[in-house]
């Protein structure tokens, strides 16, 4: 594999699978709202905002994790959530349910890569910081460009690695540690997107500090 300038571009440095996933993300489950939910709380709105902003109401949040995102989604959209981790699951469906979410159809514990569903069936997807999650972050856009309608989108927000600066240096630094972070600190745009991909893509960057983009590709 080669970046868009040509040069051989490296996958991350350490391999994830399911079991290390669902394990890091049972051991996160009860603390995830406090900290991960509060340093991504900007570029998760900026998500939902955009997926408001998309036509079409059937939506298929992937990653949908605890849940933070469901209360900010427009009463017309309709959301399918799909995790891997059951513990999280747990805390997203008592989210839905206390709050009385009724646009919130269905959370369903679900592979990205592989799901169940039907070509087409859904208007938008998007995925929430999972791309540097799943072992294989190119089947998951071939996975949602199958779900997705011709003609819909589908939109990713997520920790992209900086290509240089003292961010870079302590992305590489962790790298190693991916298994027990359960997701990949240098992970970087190429890894998932084909140069066609990029080329007609939104691409924005988040708060705080450019930490997260948000993508977003017709499908």
């Amino acid at each position: 594999m080669r970046d868009v300038s040509g040069a051989a571009l490296e996958g991350p440095r350490a391999k994830l699978d399911a079991d290390t996933i669902r394990a890091a993300y049972s051991r996160y489950a009860k603390s995830y709202d406090s900290w991960f939910g509060l340093c991504s709380r900007t570029a998760r709105h900026a998500a939902v905002a955009a997926v408001n902003a998309c036509p079409g109401n059937n939506v298929l949040e992937v990653g949908v994790g605890t849940g933070l995102a469901l209360p900010f989604y427009t009463p017309a959209k309709r959301i399918t959530g799909i995790d891997l981790s059951r513990d999280m699951l747990t805390i997203a469906r008592r989210r839905a349910a206390e709050m009385g979410l009724r646009n919130v159809e269905s959370l369903l514990e679900m592979d990205a890569q592989a799901t169940s569903f039907e070509d087409g069936s859904f208007d938008i997807a998007v995925a929430m910081f999972v791309a540097s999650v799943v072992p294989d972050p190119r089947a998951l856009v071939r996975e949602l460009r199958r779900v997705v309608k011709p003609g819909g989108r589908i939109l990713f927000v997520n920790h992209f690695a900086r290509e240089s600066g003292p961010i870079w240096w302590v992305e590489r630094a962790i790298a190693g540690a991916s298994g027990r972070l359960g997701w990949h600190p240098d992970f970087r745009l190429e890894h998932m997107f084909d140069p066609a991909d990029l080329s007609g893509a939104k691409v924005r960057n988040m708060r705080p500090l450019g930490l997260f983009r948000l993508v977003e590709i017709p499908n």
